[in-house]
Order: C-alpha cells, then sequence, then structure tokens
C-alpha cells in the first residue's frame, strides 16, 4: 500500500448517485486527506475487472449489488499479491458491525456522513490487509449460501470462475480442478470445504469427485475388474466419465431421479 501521495481509491456501487456522492464527500476532506479515485464498478465483477489494471489502496463498496456483492468481492482481493483495504458501505444496519471487526475494514451506513469517511480512511495506511478469506466467510453466513464465484491463478492473471458453469470438482494433490464444458481451472481449494459451501448444487461421487447434480446424465455399472470405480457417472456437455464409489452409488443414483 502507497505510504506516500494521494491515497487511490476504487468506487464500488450499483448505484451512480452513490458513487456521485462518495466523490463529493471526498472532495470534501481533499484538505484533510489527499485522496484519488482512479476508477468505478457498478458490482464485484466490474471491480475485479478495474483492479486487474490498476492497482488501488482501498475500495470503498457497497454490500449488496448484483451479480457479485460487496462481501465476496472482499474474498476475492484476498487472492491478489497486494490486496487494497475494504471500507463497506451500506443502507443496511443489519449487516451487524461486529462481523466485520477486522483492523483494516471499516462499516459505514449509508449516508455517508464526511467526517466518518475521513476516519475511516484515516485508519488505512500503516494497517494490514482485510483477511480476504475471513470476509468471504463472514459473507456465506450473512447471505446464507456460497461463493457465486472461484478465483483461479493462471500466468500471474486472477481469473473467475461462475459456479454455475462448473460440471465438477476433482481433486487431485494439493489442487482441485474445476471442468467447465469449455475448460478446465486449477483452484487452490479443499474438496471438503467446496462439498460443504455448495452442498445444494454439488454431490459427492468419490472421496476426490463433486459433480454438479445438474450436469448428471445417467450412471453405468463399472466393469467386474475396474479397481478406480464401482461405476461411472455420465454428463451432460462432456464425453469424460467420473468415478463413483460403492458408498456413494445409491445416493448419486437417487439424485438423479429425484
Amino acid at each position: 500500500m502507497a505510504k506516500e501521495g494521494p491515497l487511490k481509491i476504487l468506487l464500488v456501487d450499483d448505484e451512480p448517485l452513490a458513487r456521485e456522492r462518495l466523490r463529493t464527500l471526498l472532495s470534501d476532506i481533499a484538505i484533510q486527506l489527499s485522496t484519488e479515485v482512479v476508477g468505478e464498478a457498478g458490482n464485484g465483477i466490474a471491480a475485479l475487472d478495474v483492479l486487474r489494471q490498476q492497482p488501488v489502496d482501498v475500495v470503498l463498496a457497497d454490500i449488496r449489488m448484483p451479480v457479485m456483492d460487496g462481501i465476496e468481492l472482499a474474498g476475492h482481493l484476498g487472492a491478489f499479491e497486494n490486496p487494497p483495504a475494504v471500507i463497506f458501505t451500506t443502507a443496511y444496519d443489519n449487516y451487524a458491525v461486529q462481523a466485520f471487526d477486522l483492523n483494516a475494514v471499516d462499516y459505514l451506513l449509508k449516508p455517508v456522513r464526511t467526517q466518518r469517511l475521513l476516519t475511516a480512511l484515516q485508519k488505512v495506511r500503516g494497517q494490514p490487509p482485510a483477511d480476504g478469506a475471513l470476509l468471504a466467510g463472514i459473507g456465506r453466513e450473512l447471505r446464507g449460501s456460497g461463493r457465486t464465484h472461484l478465483s483461479c491463478h493462471e500466468r500471474g492473471r486472477l481469473l473467475l470462475v461462475p459456479v454455475s458453469e462448473v460440471l465438477y470438482f476433482k481433486a487431485d494433490l494439493k489442487y482441485v480442478t474445476a471442468r467447465t464444458q469449455e475448460r478446465e481451472f486449477l483452484l487452490d481449494e479443499a474438496l471438503t470445504h467446496l462439498e460443504g459451501e455448495f452442498a445444494e448444487r454439488f454431490i459427492r461421487l468419490h472421496r476426490a469427485v463433486l459433480v454438479a447434480k445438474q450436469a448428471l446424465a445417467g450412471f453405468e455399472k463399472a466393469a467386474g475388474d475396474d479397481a478406480e470405480a464401482y461405476g461411472w457417472a455420465l454428463l451432460r456437455g462432456v464425453s469424460e466419465k467420473l468415478p463413483v464409489s460403492r458408498r456413494q452409488w445409491a445416493a448419486a443414483k437417487g439424485e438423479l431421479t429425484a
């Protein structure tokens, strides 16, 4: 994070008027604190697009936004080499301030007040970045659902994988492969964690495989001498088959007829 010069800020809110108000407030505190708005975004996906091109010191993010909300955005920021500080802005006080009791994160209720914004920004310099994993966990509790996207590092880039497009997850050593119809992505995730987070969307087929319920097309028994699996799951949209263990066979077939 920059120690000198203006604080570089990204404004993230799906309401243009809310972003304009923040710009006005930042102008009002210019004498006390130098800032520079380097970009704006209307949701978390758009914000990550900006941040891939333009590093910033602070993200001022609304919580409730379409496509990707502010909590999930904060979780993805934790994957950046030098993640910015996050200050949440929201009109909803039921998002319990104590849920974000982290040194690098503040929580401002709309309408945001000038002095309150100044105080929050003054706390940014010299503080460690927000704990992205912890923020993601808090977000799941508040939303009652898992993430909409997963992070993937590839050739120095941060890619987002829509969970809705994932056909299956397969564990291999320390990584998990997420397969969509187009390609595979390597994730730094634990299969057990993914199973718990996305239990409504995915089921376990094997100790190393989770499959999207909607991707299942059918099953076939394995040959008697096949040591890899008791049976095989057939998928919609791709030709490959996934191994099904004896333990998971009945539950997996039951899901197809549910």
